[in-house]
């Protein structure tokens, strides 16, 4: 049974959030455990977070994080129930809905358990959590999940664009991008590759980009990106492409770095990926290449004007419907999506950035 009241004073003694991933969706639970720190400064804030996720935020001040590995599902549950066997939390919220983040909740004791209700609860959320938030089931990530911040406050006017939303960048990581972008927000950043190998945008494509930018701005334009051999592969083919040089530095930044570079740069032009929600939280405008999902729930928050958004015509090529007769949370992972994307909507989606 859910109940409707919103925490009041006295504020309270601690607060345990659940999210574990991905590098996009905790980047959106940034902006609404700011909100929270921010209201609350004496309250005290642990966050539950995957073990790849995690080194992401590690730089927040005044917040607990407790990693939780996903390749050792029960013992990392054991682990945690463990080590907080004696805290009972005033609340915990669960931003997440997936299986494990609903099991894992259940080592945690808190009075007041507060998660999603509607379409939004999933793989037993409900049963779960007592309190739940309701949202109209066409909203974007970033808003779902900043909306738990003026529902725990009891602010229901707070808005997602007055909370800073940059994972923080250590200073000692701005000499590398200094070092690559000498002249700030004047380099082009291609991040091109997602985790998920099927919304990555054909190097063909990317390499037409790039050399636009070279021959028509002349701009420099910058590849990063992982250490992975996909990431590295899809580097060399979007070089060999080229005709003119880019610089390559897939593989040769770290995480701090690689922030650094984003924040520096004029913008970012990335797949739906973890990067394109860093890059927009940090300020910097994201051009999104989509098409195996939206771009009004999945693309980078503050960027959606810039991005392209291909998904329609790939509902239509792909599963024969007018994108409005797929669920709002239809992935169309199919061989080939991507490509319904052309480069020239990419150029003219830049040339609006700047103003040619």
């Amino acid at each position: 049974m859910t109940q409707d009241h919103a925490m009041t004073d006295p504020d309270p003694r601690s607060i345990c959030v659940i999210r574990l991933s991905a590098l996009g969706d905790v980047c959106h639970t940034v902006a609404m455990v700011r909100a929270l720190r921010d209201a609350w400064p004496e309250t005290a804030i642990t966050w539950i977070i995957g073990k790849k996720e995690a080194p992401l935020v590690r730089h927040i001040k005044d917040i607990r994080f407790i990693v939780f590995d996903k390749r050792r599902n029960l013992a990392s549950v054991l682990h945690i129930r463990r080590a907080l066997a004696q805290e009972h939390f005033d609340a915990l919220i669960l931003a997440q809905t997936s299986l494990r983040a609903n099991l894992l909740s259940l080592a945690i004791r808190a009075q007041r358990r507060v998660g999603l209700g509607g379409r939004h609860a999933k793989e037993g959320h409900r049963w779960v959590i007592n309190e739940a938030i309701d949202l109209p089931e066409r909203i974007h990530q970033a808003e779902a999940i900043f909306a738990f911040a003026p529902h725990v406050l009891n602010r229901p006017s707070m808005a997602l664009g007055q909370v800073n939303r940059a994972v923080p960048v250590p200073p000692e990581a701005e000499a590398f991008a200094i070092e690559h972008q000498p002249q700030g927000r004047h380099a082009v950043l291609i991040s091109p590759c997602s985790s998920h190998p099927q919304r990555n945008w054909p190097a063909e494509h990317y390499a037409e980009v790039a050399d636009w930018v070279t021959a028509h701005t002349g701009r420099p334009v910058i590849l990063i990106g992982g250490p992975s051999e996909t990431e590295r592969a899809m580097g060399q083919a979007i070089e060999a492409a080229c005709k003119h040089p880019v610089t390559n530095l897939i593989g040769q930044d770290t995480l701090d770095q690689a922030l650094a570079m984003m924040a520096r740069a004029a913008c970012v032009i990335t797949p739906d990926s973890g990067p394109a929600h860093m890059a927009d939280g940090l300020g910097t405008p994201v051009v999104g290449v989509y098409a195996a999902t939206r771009v009004a729930r999945s693309g980078p928050w503050a960027s959606q004007t810039w991005c392209v958004d291909g998904f329609a015509l790939a509902a239509k090529r792909f599963r024969s419907a007018g994108e409005d007769q797929l669920p709002w949370a239809c992935r169309i992972q199919a061989d080939g999506v991507m490509r319904v994307v052309p480069p020239a909507a990419v150029i003219q989606s830049l040339k609006r950035l700047w103003g040619l």
